[in-house]
């Protein structure tokens, strides 16, 4: 089905928005004899939370993690109210993200056997969510690196059958017990992601480790530990440039997404950059780590005028992303236009920059 564009002041498309998947509309998806393993399986990981990663400290409420108002609108849940939401914000296109990934629950130890078939049902609830209006709703589908061959042809259906621009990865695949990025087991995945011209999502999560912080945390909402989940994307971003994986796929594109700007600059400047200069090697690294960056990756953002201005000055305009977050507590939704104006007025940023940050970087990278 498609649904014209509202009319905007400012063409806004949005690198990070999130939908929340219901079990029932995953299982409309999946064989009826899936729905049991579903459910089991989902059941597992409660229990897996509760147990070892809380354990049994108290649970988060939601509040937490999502803003009030835009959490109950059912563009949270539904496509046709998802247009609408976007309509009301004056937002022309999105990318979304599931709130529970697929990747952290369509896996042998939760799933069995099934797991490939619940994960190919995963990604179909995805998919059918976005149909509703592809030249607006685009998913970052999901992908798992326990199993190469499955994700090769994973990439390859999902590129044919669904004209996918991106797949989600995770950040950690050392939590999973896999080889980071650079290990030659995944070549034909960085090649066939090449040769399809998919974009790979690094979304922020949390790093396995952090559940220790989490557990030592006295804070009433754990505040301490929800303040540090973007610090280990500081890992992710080494491993694809200091290893020269990126390098060695020359046309393969990572956006970061949620990482917070500010550091940026300051990492690459003080940090990586220097480090091409003295004693340490980095075998197959041939560029400043910055220079990567800016060809090879990308970074998103919500409200952050100090440091997009800093990004902005130090990687220029391409390699940074606009994005509304809805529904979680950082969206500007339902008040985006608005908060895009003032954010780069107070960030310095001329007018043709911001409709490329705004809009048209999303447009060029994600084919919408």
């Amino acid at each position: 089905m498609s649904v014209t564009a509202p009319e905007v002041k400012q063409r806004l498309v949005s690198a990070d928005s999130h939908v929340y998947f219901s079990g029932d509309w995953i299982k409309q998806r999946l064989r009826k004899d899936l729905h049991k393993v579903w459910d089991e399986g989902m059941a597992k990981a409660a229990d897996y939370n509760e147990k070892v990663q809380r354990a049994g400290q108290p649970q988060l409420h939601m509040e937490d993690f999502v803003d009030p108002e835009a959490s109950k609108d059912l563009g949270y849940k539904e496509p046709a109210a998802k247009i609408a939401a976007m309509d009301r914000d004056g937002v022309l296109a999105e990318v979304i993200f599931p709130e529970v990934g697929g990747a952290a629950v369509c896996h042998p130890a939760l799933m069995g056997n099934d797991w490939k078939e619940m994960f190919k049902g995963y990604n179909q609830s995805m998919a059918d969510f976005a149909a509703y209006n592809p030249d607006r709703l685009l998913c970052a589908y999901q992908l798992p690196l326990m199993d190469i061959d499955f994700a090769v042809k994973e990439v390859t259906r999902l590129a044919k059958d669904h004209k996918a621009r991106c797949v989600q990865l995770t950040p950690f695949p050392s939590d999973s017990g896999l080889p980071d990025f650079q290990d030659k087991v995944y070549e034909p995945l960085w090649k066939t992601i090449e040769e399809t011209g998919l974009t790979i999502m690094n979304h922020l999560e949390l790093r396995a480790s952090l559940w220790d912080v989490f557990r030592r945390d006295p804070t009433p909402q754990k505040g301490i530990f929800t303040g540090l989940a973007w610090a280990p994307l500081a890992e992710a971003i080494c491993f694809w440039i200091l290893t020269g994986t990126l390098e060695k796929y020359p046309k393969m594109k990572v956006i970061f997404v949620e990482p917070g700007l500010g550091w940026l600059p300051w990492f690459f400047e003080s940090v990586l950059d220097p480090r091409m200069h003295l004693h340490y090697e980095f075998p197959g690294v041939k560029r400043l780590p910055s220079e990567t960056f800016r060809a090879q990756c990308g970074a998103t953002f919500m409200y952050e005028p100090k440091g997009l201005k800093a990004c902005y000055d130090f990687f220029g305009a391409e390699c940074l992303y606009w994005s509304t977050d809805f529904p979680h507590p950082a969206t500007c939704w339902p008040n985006s236009q608005k908060q895009v104006i003032s954010q780069f007025a107070e960030a310095g940023i001329p007018e043709g920059d911001r409709r490329q940050i705004i809009c048209d970087n999303a447009l060029k990278t994600f084919g919408l």
